[in-house]
């Protein structure tokens, strides 16, 4: 290679390109130190898209948990499930939970604008293997025979379903607007308020998505009123909470107005 050859041409000598660390307008001639460069590839295994990881992440779920809902026979005693009716929190469960992740999926394919990376297969199986995982769990228990329904009856089922459809609609809302930052189209100013009410989050936390879905995960554990669902709530809440705090540092630095704004995910809280 000459000094002027670029990295593109560097990665056109490898079957696969090894990682976007440097760019591929780069010149060797601009990071070279000497007249010696040594660069450094790591073989992360076979990689796959990150659509194709969101993709496999939500369709999963959305599968397993119809199943579970079917009753199929592998599953439950067939006569103990024919003798039970089933309450009607158990079709709203299932209908508020496919919702959920049929959202997912028409915003991967048409909001999101999914980087066009990749990532090693290991993660997308350990992906796979949590939300799968636990969607099994949770279905087994809301559409088993012998679910018992919430403490309070329809009044709980009822406002905790009102407000995971609110959460539902204020999670795609924000996540248009993430998608279309400004009407410029440029991505380097921090997404504002509009006059949508649901967008109006932004003006107490930086990563309001989270906060919505999040919101939705608790409504629906009120609703459904069992344990693997607050357990899957409880994990996922730890886990946007590092991510929102994470955003939300890198905020602080790069956007001076974004400091009137006091918390990550939960107003005046976190």
């Amino acid at each position: 290679m000459t000094q002027k050859s670029t990295i593109h041409d560097v990665k056109q000598k490898f079957h696969k390109a090894c990682g976007p660390f440097l760019k591929d307008y780069v010149t060797i001639q601009s990071i070279a130190t000497s007249s010696i460069v040594t660069l450094y590839f790591t073989d992360l295994g076979r990689q796959v898209s990150w659509t194709t990881v969101f993709l496999a992440e939500y369709t999963g779920p959305l599968l397993i948990y119809f199943l579970f809902y079917l009753r199929i026979p592998y599953i439950y005693d067939m006569k103990e499930s024919s003798r039970r009716l089933r309450h009607p929190v158990v079709h709203l469960a299932c209908f508020c939970h496919c919702l959920h992740y049929i959202r997912y999926l028409l915003e991967t394919l048409f909001v999101h604008k999914v980087s066009a990376g990749h990532t090693p297969l290991k993660n997308l199986i350990k992906s796979c293997a949590f939300y799968w995982g636990f969607t099994s769990w949770i279905a087994y228990y809301i559409n088993h025979p012998q679910y018992t329904p919430p403490s309070f009856g329809n009044r709980q089922v009822i406002v905790s379903a009102i407000n995971f459809l609110i959460c539902e609609a204020g999670n795609h809302f924000i996540n248009v607007v993430l998608a279309h930052p400004n009407h410029t189209g440029n991505n380097a100013c921090f997404p504002t308020p509009n006059y949508n009410p649901f967008t109006w989050m932004f003006f107490l936390v930086s990563c309001p998505n989270y906060t919505y879905e999040i919101g939705s995960w608790i409504s629906f554990t009120v609703m459904t009123q069992t344990l693997p669902v607050g357990i899957f709530t409880l994990l996922v809440s730890i886990q946007m909470s590092l991510w929102a705090q994470k955003k939300h540092k890198i905020y602080l630095k790069k956007f001076n107005s974004y400091m009137r704004r006091k918390s990550a995910m939960i107003p005046f809280i976190l």
